[in-house]
């Protein structure tokens, strides 16, 4: 356990922006695996947006967004 009070907020920060990002990530993946079931157009362009934020925030790579948008994009 942290002994500062800095390091007791760093944690409680810490907390919260994981939560934050392990949202997103699991609703970008939701997307994805929905896209490729079912490719309409709507389902695809929305797991495209989601990827280019998730890179914004620096959750992927952005190379790894260029090759998830690659393979929806084959799907239309």
């Amino acid at each position: 356990m942290p002994v500062t009070k800095s390091a007791n907020k760093k944690l409680r920060q810490d907390r919260i922006r994981q939560a934050r990002n392990q949202k997103l990530k699991a609703r970008l993946l939701r997307l994805i695996k929905g896209a490729k079931k079912q490719p309409t157009k709507k389902k695809v362009l929305e797991a495209i947006k989601t990827a280019d934020k998730s890179v914004k925030k620096h959750l992927l790579h952005k190379n790894k967004a260029a090759r998830i948008k690659s393979s929806l994009a084959k799907l239309l």
